[in-house]
């Protein structure tokens, strides 16, 4: 999130604390967020947007931290890993829910947030060494969030209660204002699984109605569970698409166990299988990647594999981790004292030509040929405007082939990976065998194409 965040410069915007401050006003040690000034972020989305790059921004919306005041107010003590019990009587509890925002000055808004804009915290300074969440005082949880702890609703920091008209009110009015300052294309909205699902719908319908503008929207619900991810994009009407966590996992299973997983089954119980338009599919991003949340390494033999199966078929809606393009190093400590040090290879010339086939070569008709536990392909017939498609083949053994049928009777197609050399021509009917090498993967192309 690109809005200041309670450590100010330092905060790269999950904690969040002023939602109209982009790098403008001194707040927080610092006018600059971790990203810049708002002039600096401005034109760094013209530009992309200039080169045909669409810009979806990154929102929270469930919590807000670094209260410039505390706030004494009644609340009951619930227990932590269990929020629909109490944990004690209801009590004056006193905490920072008050947000002046004194040094924006009211520019853009002045609303002050106060504790009745929130319907819990976990610390009590009259109380500090109490375990907790408390809710406030007229105040209950949202129904329809994550049932993990009995109802999820509470995250961290101050809680933002969607359920309160002047909050909601206040949200819809900062969604227009940021918009329409930014001229973003999207939104990825974070920690869904803790907000209602229909305020996200009513957000989008609102900003988008006042704007006149079609905003993409998906929202991080991190959670290996296809009927709270269908719940939740249900909840939306459709209107947010979310990220295939399931997917995901059976990545790293394959990765991690390349004679046991059959890949005939890597799509199954996904939500990109059950949802096509509605899946945002990943092999990475910046939890899954070692020292984070919720670290789950897809092995680096695998990740082009992986890439393949989510950049050259019809299905889903792909993304592309930064790490997973250019390689990271991550460096941890361990109980040792020594420093242990994490090297994950670059695959950015791969993932390009899968780029490539896809913008110039993946369409049409999609046949499958998964009728090998250890080796699947696909082909995309291609249409009149991208004549020729493509033929896939993956391996987690041996080196291996795939009889397919192209639509494209009595021609040469090429590697465009290059792993395997030479040509292979297709009959009269547009069949062919196609190889590949062992854990591997090879793209077919048209010999004609480039």
């Amino acid at each position: 999130p690109a809005y200041k965040g309670a450590g100010g410069g330092s905060d790269v915007g999950y904690g969040v604390y002023d939602l109209y401050d982009l790098g403008e006003f001194d707040q927080k040690g610092s006018v600059r967020t971790m990203y810049g000034t708002k002039d600096e972020y401005l034109r760094a989305i013209r530009a992309a947007q200039a080169a045909g790059i669409q810009v979806y921004a990154d929102m929270v919306l469930g919590h807000r931290l670094g209260g410039d005041e505390q706030e004494e107010f009644m609340a009951t003590p619930m227990d932590p890993q269990d929020r629909t019990q109490a944990v004690g009587e209801p009590r004056q509890i006193r905490a920072w829910t008050h947000f002046k925002f004194e040094g924006r000055g009211g520019e853009y808004s002045d609303f002050e947030w106060h504790w009745w804009h929130f319907n819990a915290t976990d610390h009590d300074d009259n109380d500090p060494g109490f375990n907790a969440v408390y809710l406030f005082e007229g105040k209950g949880f949202q129904p329809d969030v994550d049932v993990e702890f009995g109802n999820y609703d509470y995250l961290l920091g101050c809680n933002v209660d969607v359920q309160s008209d002047e909050v909601r009110e206040e949200l819809f009015r900062w969604g227009r204002w940021y918009v329409e300052t930014t001229g973003i294309d999207g939104v990825r909205f974070d920690a869904v699984k803790h907000v209602s699902p229909s305020f996200f719908r009513e957000w989008l319908e609102h900003v988008r109605s006042e704007l006149k503008t079609d905003l993409f929207a998906v929202g991080e619900y991190w959670k290996y569970d296809k009927d709270d991810l269908l719940r939740f994009r249900d909840g939306t009407g459709g209107q947010v698409t979310v990220f295939d966590t399931i997917l995901h996992d059976n990545f790293v299973a394959a990765s991690r166990d390349a004679e046991g997983f059959d890949l005939r089954t890597v799509f199954d119980g996904t939500l990109v299988q059950q949802d096509p338009t509605g899946a945002v599919t990943l092999v990475t991003n910046h939890d899954t990647q070692p020292l984070q949340t919720n670290e789950a390494v897809v092995e680096p033999w695998f990740v082009p594999l992986a890439h393949a199966l989510i950049l050259l078929r019809e299905g889903g809606y792909p993304v592309v981790f930064l790490a997973d393009y250019d390689g990271a190093e991550y460096t941890s400590h361990g109980d040792d004292g020594q420093e242990h040090h994490i090297v994950l290879p670059s695959h950015r010339w791969l993932i390009d030509r899968f780029l490539e086939a896809r913008r110039d070569l993946a369409y049409g008709q999609q046949r499958d040929y998964f009728d090998d536990p250890r080796c699947i392909g696909w082909v995309r017939t291609g249409d009149e405007e991208h004549p020729g498609g493509v033929a896939v083949v993956l391996s987690s053994g041996d080196a291996s082939a795939r009889r397919m049928q192209t639509a494209s009777p009595g021609t040469e197609y090429k590697d465009a990976t290059g792993h395997m050399e030479g040509a292979v021509t297709t009959d009269e009917e547009g069949w062919a065998e196609f190889p590949c090498e062992a854990g591997s993967v090879s793209v077919w192309v048209p010999v004609a194409y480039g």
